[in-house]
């Protein structure tokens, strides 16, 4: 299972995916305002006074955790390549729902507020996307180098 190449891909899906939960998309400081993004929330602080609204940024960071549990699927059905394949599509679907919603949320946001500086939350599920993608290249690769010898019998 570590031997292979596309588990180490894998692992970074999940690294990724949970690193970014906790890191911001979006932030801004208006003098004593601040205003801040995250796939879990939206967070505006005025006056020391804190308020959040979870629903529904909170939408992102539940594609996140899907990204990242079925990256963790797909490493433990290493026996079956063709399921890894099947899951690894679904990833890779679920990936790209992450990018929309965090674009979505942050244009929403820049259209409201003014723009802001970047978080990392905005890039992290590109790398996400780029490592599954490499995952399912090497498992392709694995079922190919496979059915091949096979023939060869």
């Amino acid at each position: 299972m570590w031997q292979r190449i596309q588990t180490l891909f894998l692992v970074l899906v999940v690294i990724s995916m949970a690193v970014s939960i906790f890191l911001p998309i979006w932030k801004i400081t208006e003098g004593a305002k601040e205003l801040q993004l995250y796939p879990l929330h939206f967070t505006t602080i005025e006056n020391s006074e804190r308020n959040t609204v979870y629903f529904p940024y909170s939408i992102t960071a539940i594609l996140m955790a899907a990204a990242a549990t079925i990256a963790i699927m797909t490493i433990k059905r290493y026996d079956n390549r063709m399921t890894q394949i099947k899951l690894g599509t679904l990833n890779s679907l679920i990936l790209m729902c992450v990018m929309i919603s965090v674009v979505l949320f942050y244009n929403n946001v820049t259209k409201q507020y003014g723009y802001g500086r970047y978080g990392l939350s905005i890039w992290i599920p590109f790398v996400g996307v780029f490592f599954n993608w490499l995952a399912l290249r090497f498992i392709r690769k694995d079922e190919k180098m496979v059915r091949d010898s096979d023939r060869i019998r």
